[in-house]
C-alpha cells in the first residue's frame, strides 16, 4: 500500500452503513452509505487494496471534482469515501428522458464545468494528474446539478510525459493511450471532446460496435465520431481539435475554456445550439442502420488480415490484467444494453 498523506482521514468500517450499488468504477464497485459518525451521506468505492487513487483524491480541492472524505483501510474491507452525488451520473443523465429538456446554457455550462476541473488537475493541483478515464460515467451530477470528475482509479501523477499501460473504455480513449504509448494531458482532452459529443447528441459514441473494433477504427483508420452538419460550427471545431491524432496538436484545457469563453459571447450560437438540440429527428441516424454499420465496415476496409476485431488485437498492446468487470465494460464497446440510446458512428 502506498504512503498517505498526513492529512488522510481513517474512516472504521463499523462507522459505515452500506445502501445499493450505485455504479462500477476502476476496479471496484461504489455504494451510497451514511458515514454514522458524521451524520453524512457518502459514496463508498470497495476496493481490494488501497494504492494511487486515495492519495491523489486526498490531494485534490476543486468544486468540479469529487470530495475526498478517507478511506478505510481495514482489510478485507477497503474503500474510498467521498460525498455522494445525488444526480447519478452525466450518462445516465444523457439516457434519461429529462435529457431532452437540455438547451445550449446547459450544456456550455457542464462543457466549462468539466474543462475547469480537468484544468485544475493538469495546471492548479498540487501534483499534476492525468486522468486517463475522462468518460460521460465518470462525471456526476450533485443535486442541484453541478458537474464533479470523480473516479480517479486509471489516473496517474505526472510531472513528465511518460509511458502508461491501457486503462479507461475504447470509445473515449486517445489512440496514444489504446496504443500504450507515451501520454501526455491531452490524451484527456481527446476524451473530452467525446464527452463534449455525448452533451450534444444524448448518444452513445460507437455503440454497436467491440471495444477493439473502435481501437482498430480509431488507430488504424483514424475515423472519429460523427458530427451531424447542422452541429453548430464552433462546438463541431472544438471536438475536431480534441480528436487530432497528434498530441500536440490537441488544446490543452486552458485553451478549450478560452475557445469556451468566446463561444458564450457568440450571439448567434444560441440559436444555432437550440436549434440543432430541439431538431434532433432530421439529423439522427435511424436505429435500424446500426445494425449494418459492422457490415458496411468490413466491406470497407475488409482484407486479408481478418475481421474489425481480430485487426483491434493487433493495435492494442497487451495491458495488465484488470478487474473482469472492467475489462468486460471496456470490451463491450461504448454501453450497449444500457438504456436506448444509439450511435453516431463514422465519418
Amino acid at each position: 500500500m502506498s504512503s498517505l498523506s498526513p492529512s488522510f482521514v481513517q474512516i472504521k468500517h463499523e462507522d459505515l452503513r452500506f445502501y445499493e450499488n450505485c455504479g462500477g468504477g476502476s476496479f471496484g464497485s461504489v455504494y451510497r452509505a451514511h458515514w454514522i459518525s458524521q451524520d453524512k451521506e457518502v459514496a463508498v468505492k470497495k476496493l481490494l487494496k488501497i494504492e494511487t487513487e486515495a492519495e491523489i483524491l486526498s490531494s485534490l480541492s476543486h468544486k468540479n471534482i469529487i470530495q475526498f472524505y478517507g478511506a478505510v483501510l481495514e482489510s478485507p474491507n477497503y474503500g474510498i469515501v467521498t460525498e455522494y452525488a445525488g444526480g447519478g451520473s452525466l450518462y445516465e443523465y444523457l439516457s434519461s428522458e429529462q435529457s431532452e429538456e437540455m438547451d445550449m446554457e446547459q450544456i456550455m455550462t457542464w462543457a466549462m464545468e468539466i474543462a475547469k476541473g480537468m484544468h485544475y488537475l493538469h495546471s492548479e493541483a498540487p501534483v499534476k494528474v492525468i486522468h486517463r478515464d475522462l468518460k460521460s460515467r465518470n462525471v456526476v451530477l450533485t443535486a442541484d446539478k453541478v458537474l464533479k470528475i470523480c473516479d480517479f482509479g486509471a489516473s496517474k501523477f505526472q510531472s513528465h510525459t511518460t509511458h502508461m499501460t491501457v486503462v479507461g473504455t475504447f470509445p473515449w480513449m486517445a489512440p496514444e493511450v489504446i496504443q500504450s504509448l507515451p501520454v501526455s494531458e491531452t490524451c484527456d482532452t481527446y476524451s473530452y471532446g467525446v464527452v463534449l459529443w455525448e452533451m450534444l447528441t444524448r448518444e452513445v459514441p460507437f455503440k454497436g460496435f467491440e471495444g477493439l473494433q473502435v481501437a482498430w477504427l480509431v488507430v488504424e483508420k483514424q475515423e472519429r465520431l460523427t458530427i451531424p452538419t447542422s452541429c453548430p460550427p464552433s462546438f463541431a471545431d472544438l471536438m475536431k481539435k480534441c480528436w487530432q491524432a497528434e498530441p500536440k496538436e490537441r488544446p490543452v484545457f486552458k485553451q478549450v475554456l478560452g475557445t469556451l469563453e468566446t463561444m458564450s459571447k457568440d450571439s448567434r450560437l444560441p440559436e444555432q445550439c437550440n436549434s440543432f438540440l430541439h431538431n434532433k429527428d432530421q439529423w439522427r441516424y435511424n436505429y435500424s442502420q446500426k445494425k449494418h454499420i459492422g457490415g458496411q465496415l468490413e466491406a470497407k476496409y475488409g482484407g486479408k488480415q481478418g475481421s474489425c476485431v481480430e485487426r483491434g488485437r493487433n493495435v492494442k498492446k497487451e495491458g495488465p490484467k484488470r478487474d473482469e468487470e472492467e475489462r468486460k465494460e471496456e470490451e463491450g464497446g461504448g454501453g450497449g444494453g444500457e438504456g436506448d440510446r444509439f450511435c453516431l458512428c463514422l465519418t
